[in-house]
């Protein structure tokens, strides 16, 4: 099994943020997707951890802020 890479771990703690803050704003999501793909590829424990926030966006739990 693959060890998460680093930007994994940055990206991490991104989501965990606009979780437990309940929003993101446009920017941070840009952030969020720029550190995703800052290594060329998004692995599987990066698209977990987008996959997960964007269904959180989709189902209002985590809302998109200006």
């Amino acid at each position: 099994m693959m060890a998460p890479s680093e930007s994994a771990g940055k990206l991490k703690k991104m989501i965990l943020k606009a979780i437990d803050d309940h929003c993101i704003t446009r920017a941070e999501m840009e952030a969020i997707m720029a550190v995703a793909e800052e290594d060329g590829h998004i692995d599987r424990h990066e698209q977990a951890l987008l996959d997960q926030l964007l269904e959180m966006v989709e189902n209002r739990a985590v809302k998109i802020v200006p």
